[in-house]
């Protein structure tokens, strides 16, 4: 049994598992947004990080990666890491992926995807959305014992460009970190 996982955040530049094949494409019908706290990874229960999730929009794509685990071995270690990088996403899906725009059947049905949904009595770390300008002062200031939240989010808007993705959503808000950093908008609001 083959087992398929789809990255959209940090999964894309650093997977942390063994995989045999890694395929650049899109899931269709969602989108990647900056809802989701992060206590754990780039921010702290005190003040939370925001990191990527999906939420249903319809005629939308989100580009990611999608990995190819294919020894029971290699499944479980994989398993086991995900489930830990992953425990603040309190659902998982099983999506079709595609790697090219104009195909009708996907590249690979039921592919794995962690989703942070936003029901807050199953996961109590969803904030939601803000205007670009809040989620941008936020993650100015949030770390965790991954770094800083803003480090996060130049290293998912630059793996997006390299794959040849230009997810608007990202692209805004890494515009408006460095606007405010530029600026000196350092300051807590």
């Amino acid at each position: 049994m083959v087992m398929w996982v789809f990255g959209y955040g940090s999964l894309i530049w650093k997977a942390g598992f063994n995989y045999d094949q890694r395929l650049v494409g899109f899931i269709k019908g969602y989108r990647r947004v900056f809802y989701q706290g992060s206590t754990d990874h780039r921010g702290t229960p005190e003040y939370p990080g925001r990191t990527v999730t999906l939420e249903p929009a319809e005629g939308e794509v989100c580009c990611g990666v999608a990995y190819k685990v294919s020894t029971k071995e290699d499944e479980e270690t994989a398993l086991t890491h995900l489930e830990v990088r992953e425990k603040q996403y309190d659902k998982k899906a099983y999506l079709d992926f595609f790697t090219e725009p104009t195909a009708t059947s996907p590249a690979v049905s039921g592919i794995m995807v962690y989703i942070a949904s936003p029901d807050q009595k199953l996961n109590r770390n969803y904030l939601g959305p803000a205007s670009i300008e809040d989620i941008a002062k936020q993650i100015i200031h949030a770390e965790g014992p991954s770094g800083p939240n803003r480090d996060y989010l130049f290293q998912l808007e630059k793996a997006l460009l390299e794959m040849g993705c230009k997810d608007k959503h990202v692209m805004d808000l890494a515009n408006e970190v460095r606007r405010m950093v530029s600026l000196g908008e350092l300051t807590a609001s």
